[in-house]
Order: structure tokens, then sequence, then C-alpha cells
């Protein structure tokens, strides 16, 4: 809890991965790859709690040997290549309502897939969700060396600008607009707005994070990108 407001954390973790099967409980660095998160979400000091939502018991045991709170397992209609997280949370939300009396004030989701979100930058966004009473927080990384101006599009083995406007000359680094991305390690938002199948809201802050805390692992040699960073961390 933090300043009277109770938080929950949702770590998502189906079993049906299709382009790394097994890659939730797959090995990174020695330990597999969820237990990072349940690591990170427990050494947090404003969640009032946080469960994994998984359809698969594999992934529950292993998921419970690093102390994950697992009150239910997911529902296999929630764990089809279709579903929505924003489903799956909605789920979540009314069982430990109906079942253990349980209502949150803001909901967290927090992917498997990003390792090396610390429970600092889950603090520092419940900070600022709550300081700011935004309807959403998001974690986001800067793109760099990027603009609209510098896509392209190929017809007719010919390069043309995907923007009318790009002009004649390459635009500067310098002289780019700062541009950002969704980095998939952290959604925040009220619950209430949850429960309408709003994820954002009108008012979605951002929670800007490094490169290595934005690491999001979906392809195999996303592995090795985290492990590379795993490392460097340990030598500093």
């Amino acid at each position: 809890m933090y300043k009277e407001k109770k938080i929950l954390g949702i770590i998502t973790a189906r079993g049906g991965s299709k382009g790394i099967p097994r890659k939730n409980i797959k090995d990174l660095a020695g330990k597999p790859l969820i237990a990072y998160t349940i690591e990170a979400a427990k050494a947090s000091k404003h969640l009032t709690r946080c469960i994994v939502s998984t359809d698969d018991q594999e992934i529950a045991d292993i998921a419970k040997q690093f102390g994950a709170d697992i009150p239910f397992m997911r529902p296999a209609e929630l764990a089809q290549d279709q579903s929505t997280s924003i489903d799956v949370v909605q789920d979540v939300l009314q069982k430990l309502k109906q079942e253990h009396s349980e209502e949150y004030d803001y909901l967290m989701i927090l992917q498997p897939t990003s390792p090396l979100r610390t429970s600092a930058d889950i603090d520092a966004c419940i900070q600022k969700i709550v300081g700011t009473d935004a309807d959403s927080v998001m974690g986001v990384l800067e793109l760099v060396d990027f603009s609209l101006k510098k896509l392209k599009k190929i017809e007719d083995d010919l390069i043309l600008p995907l923007v009318e406007d790009e002009g004649s000359q390459s635009a500067r680094r310098q002289d780019l607009s700062k541009i950002y991305k969704r980095n998939c390690a952290i959604y925040l938002t009220k619950t209430d707005l949850i429960m309408q199948g709003d994820i954002f809201g009108q008012i979605s802050r951002p929670y800007i994070m490094s490169a290595e805390s934005s690491v999001d692992i979906n392809e195999p040699i996303d592995f090795q990108v985290a492990e590379v960073f795993l490392k460097n961390l340990k030598n500093k």
C-alpha cells in the first residue's frame, strides 16, 4: 500500500508461447525468466499484493519456488492466442473481489518478458500515478536517432519517404524531437478504468526507463542481450 492506496500487481504468464516455447520458464543466466519479475515484485515497497496469473501447472510450480502468490489458476479460455491482457486482469480483479473480498485502487501488469525491470522502477511508477492522480503510468523507452521522416518505403525498387514532407535532405539528429515507445515493462492503471476495458485513460504519464531495463524478450536473441546486460550489472 502507498498513501492509503491499494495496488495489485499481476504477473501474466500463460503457458502457450509460440515464438519461444516455454519462454516464461526458459533459463536466463541461471534462473527461469519469470523469477526476475517475481523477485522485483516481492522487493517492491508499494505493491499491496502481487500474484501470478497462469494456466500452466509447471509455470505455477516454478513460480511458487521463487515465492510467487498464485491464489487460483487462469481459465483455459483466457490463455489462448487471441486472449488479451485486459480480459485476464479483469478476471483476476473479479475473482479477488468475489472470492476474497479484495478490491484495489490501481492495477499493475508485469510481464515476465521484462526481466531487468527493478523494484525501484515499480515503486517509482506507483509514486507517480498516486502523486499526479494520472489515469495510467507506462514504462517507455526513448528511441535514439529515430524520426518518422527517416522511415522509408520501397516501391518498384525505389526508396521513397513514408511521410510526404521529408524534404530533400536527411534530418540531422540534433534537430529531431525525442520520440518514445512503450517498452512493455510496466502498465499501471486505475482499476475502475481496467474494468471499463481501458488500460490508458485520458491522462497517461510516462516513466522513462533505460535501454537495459527495457529489454523485452520476444526472440531467442533477446535472451543473449539480456544476459549481456545482467553480466554488466553484476560487474558494476
